[in-house]
């Protein structure tokens, strides 16, 4: 442990000749602990700061503070006139405060979260505290959930315990968290506890939802909202105008749902008037460095684009679809459900659900997308009865009419997954890529 009292702006670095009990069994742990910057995020807290130093500090679970009693303090000169003792109402606001920076502290900690003192349980208060006493803070932290944590406070002078309760925790997001260089439009509506990084740009028609994250020196204008726990992460561009020469400046939406993550130099732009003027984005998608979404494109839910993934206008992405780095998919193609599309690929007809598509010289089916439907819960009788469905498709001398009529009259084959891939096939309006690798092709896809 770290044996010398620690400023409340000093680093926190572990010595390499000292024995350390950090939970996580680093060698060194270098932690900046801005004791006022924390103890502002602490509700109703007593006006003083009631720590003066950090000497022992395991990261999210237990923290040890100390507060030097003195006599010049204020609450000295009205609390029992004659017989100066610390009042036990800010023992335990001490211990509040330390048990504040051990729950602000934790690598998983919302930035932007406030504290509130909930409750005390079991308060014993054992000894007296006089001017001139050395007070021991130690904190535990327990059981936590999102909004509420337990923590066990103890409070010692030299070896003595002078007072020990169990502290409730209360954890609310803060209102909104603007950096000051950022570019806001007063008509922008940014939702609590949204934080804007430096030199964001966010223009006069955009909503934000609650507790979102807008990166440093990204940009969101146009007709855009975002729906809540968002991410955008720096130098990305969402809600630009179009890359079409027909767009006139028509008021043309994006709208993007929940709990996304836009990584570095994404671009999403929004709709166009021809196109039926919205672009739309589902929730939980994750979109990659250098990812590019058209005007007028439709994702779904739970998609991943890899780095460089590009969409062409029009284009719609069904839920659980996979687009790995590099790959283009052509202006008015559909990317089936749970499908995959391989790395670098070109996809110049709709790519069908359930199936890994691959290549460029034209793409190619490998087959069905065995491993992602599994990790996404598909039931094994379900990717059997596609994998058969797919045998009809691709391995058959049949053509695909007859393949599908077939498919229908294979009653062990019948379920809504199937049903589905038959739909789909018979909406296309581009054609379906139904050309089967080859057997080289397939050896080096497994590779």
């Amino acid at each position: 442990m770290i044996n010398e009292p620690i400023s409340s702006r000093e680093i926190i670095d572990s010595d390499r000749n000292q024995q350390s009990s950090i939970s996580n069994h680093q060698s060194a742990v270098c932690n900046v602990i801005d004791i006022p910057a924390l103890l502002d995020r602490l509700c109703y807290r007593y006006p003083s700061l009631l720590v003066d130093a950090i000497t022992e500090y395991e990261v999210g679970r237990r923290l040890v503070a100390v507060k030097n009693v003195t006599v010049n303090e204020e609450f000295f000169q009205g609390h029992f006139p004659g017989a100066p003792l610390l009042p036990a109402v800010l023992m335990l606001e001490s211990l509040s405060q330390v048990a504040a920076i051990l729950l602000l502290q934790r690598d998983d900690a919302t930035p932007n979260a406030r504290v509130y003192l909930r409750g005390v349980n079991n308060a014993k208060f054992r000894r007296q505290v006089v001017p001139g006493d050395r007070l021991r803070l130690e904190i535990l932290l327990g059981r936590r959930r999102a909004s509420l944590a337990r923590a066990q406070a103890v409070a010692y002078v030299g070896d003595h315990v002078v007072a020990e309760a169990e502290l409730l925790l209360g954890l609310v997001r803060d209102r909104t968290d603007i950096s000051p260089t950022a570019l806001v439009d007063p008509r922008a509506r940014i939702g609590e506890g949204t934080i804007v990084g430096p030199h964001a740009t966010i223009g006069p028609h955009v909503t934000i939802g609650a507790n979102c994250r807008i990166g440093a020196s990204a940009v969101v204008d146009g007709w855009t909202e975002i729906g809540d726990e968002t991410e955008v992460y720096a130098f990305a561009s969402i809600g630009l105008i179009p890359q079409d020469l027909k767009f006139r400046g028509e008021q043309t939406r994006l709208v993007i749902g929940r709990r996304n993550i836009v990584r570095e130099f994404v671009t999403i732009h929004r709709g166009t008037r021809g196109g039926g003027g919205v672009t739309t984005i589902g929730d939980r998608n994750v979109f990659m460095a250098y990812v590019h979404i058209a005007h007028d494109c439709h994702v779904g839910n739970d998609t991943i684009f890899g780095n460089m993934a590009t969409l062409g206008g029009h284009v719609t992405v069904e839920d659980f679809a996979n687009v790995s780095a590099g790959s283009g998919v052509h202006q008015f193609c559909r990317v089936g459900r749970y499908a995959f599309i391989g790395g670098y690929s070109v996809v110049t007809k709709d790519a069908l659900p359930f199936a890994r598509t691959v290549g460029s010289r034209p793409a190619r089916i490998f087959g069905t997308n065995t491993i992602g439907l599994m990790r996404r819960g598909v039931p094994p009788d379900v990717i059997e009865k596609l994998k058969g469905s797919f045998r009809y498709l691709l391995q058959s001398k049949l053509n695909t009419t007859k393949a599908m009529q077939q498919i229908r009259r294979d009653r062990s084959l019948s379920c809504p997954e199937v049903e589905y891939l038959l739909d789909f096939i018979g909406s296309s309006q581009r054609g379906v890529i139904l050309r089967r690798a080859t057997r080289r092709a397939e050896v080096l896809a497994d590779e």
